[in-house]
């Protein structure tokens, strides 16, 4: 085998519940993560090397470095295997770069697939997600997919029924935002305020709409604490999602640490139309229909 090329899907997050902030640096969260039909390929080739080249749109934004995610995945799998590999990793971007979809981790979770598969490895899905768990917080659902709701730093899931098919169309801005800088700012914005921040829970209604297939009941309860920091900083978002609404959107939200807006529709015409409505309304760079759930990273060529 000389090559294998691993499909993997975006996610949004329709709860972000974001606790006090730790000793070690981190959160506790809810997450509750929904998988999205915008996808990433990561192509796994032979190499004496670990080496990466990314293909698409706003690429010049993703690290080619020993920072990319999929390089210290692609790492972290052989130094567990016991062994010295060589990969060449091919990506190819779909879901927007540093846009709170977990892009990144996608990338990550297609090259801990990819790798196993072409390293005759074996292993199995559990071994990878420990692997995922230590890379990142979101790399962990990238593998899994479907729905499920993330706790601790996000890296422990529990899946969760979601019937039916949900429509959203994200609004893709210009540039990016660090997720880090982000939660630094969502940090600020509650010392300044004086904000007691309460343990963070899932939404019980939340989980009851996704398991009726309530597209309405969902749109009503989307949450996420790291929204007024992302719109802080990003002073247009509140823009974009007043528009969203104003169009007729379900639910309006940012998506993760942002800055890609998510709204959610009655319908797969309904998305349509509502991300035509967007674009001419110049609000976003641009704006892309998807549906959820959807499977998690998939071999789809070996």
């Amino acid at each position: 085998m000389s090559s294998v090329t691993v499909r993997v899907p975006a996610k949004v997050n329709v709860q972000l519940a974001v606790g006090p902030l730790r000793d070690d640096g981190y959160h506790d969260l809810v997450n509750v993560f929904h998988a999205v039909s915008l996808f990433d390929e990561v192509v796994a080739k032979e190499s004496e090397a670990v080496t990466v080249r990314v293909e698409g749109a706003n690429v010049e934004q993703v690290p080619l470095d020993d920072s990319n995610l999929a390089i210290q995945a692609a790492r972290a799998l052989a130094k567990h295997a016991g062994r010295t590999y060589g990969v060449e990793l091919i990506i190819r971007k779909a879901i927007p770069v540093a846009g709170g979809m977990a892009g990144g981790s996608a990338d990550a979770a297609g090259a801990l697939v990819a790798c196993n598969e072409l390293w005759g490895l074996g292993l199995p899905r559990e071994d990878l997600m420990e692997i995922a768990a230590d890379l990142g917080s979101d790399v962990p659902f990238s593998l899994l997919g479907g729905t499920a709701v993330g706790t601790g730093r996000g890296e422990q899931l529990t899946p969760v029924p979601a019937r039916g098919r949900f429509h959203w169309v994200f609004a893709v801005a210009d540039g990016g935002l660090s997720t880090a800088t982000v939660y630094g700012e969502c940090d600020r914005l509650r010392e300044a305020t004086g904000e007691k921040v309460a343990w963070p829970q899932v939404s019980e209604p939340l989980l009851a709409a996704l398991r009726e297939g309530d597209a309405a009941g969902l749109g009503a309860l989307l949450a996420n604490d790291l929204q007024p920091a992302a719109v802080m900083l990003r002073r247009s978002l509140a823009r974009t999602l007043e528009v969203g609404q104003e169009l007729g959107a379900l639910g309006a939200i940012v998506s993760g640490s942002g800055p890609t807006c998510a709204f959610l529709a009655a319908g797969e015409e309904q998305a349509e139309e509502l991300a035509v409505a967007l674009m001419g309304a110049g609000v976003c760079r641009t704006a892309v229909t998807a549906y959820g759930e959807v499977p998690g990273a998939q071999i789809v060529a070996a």
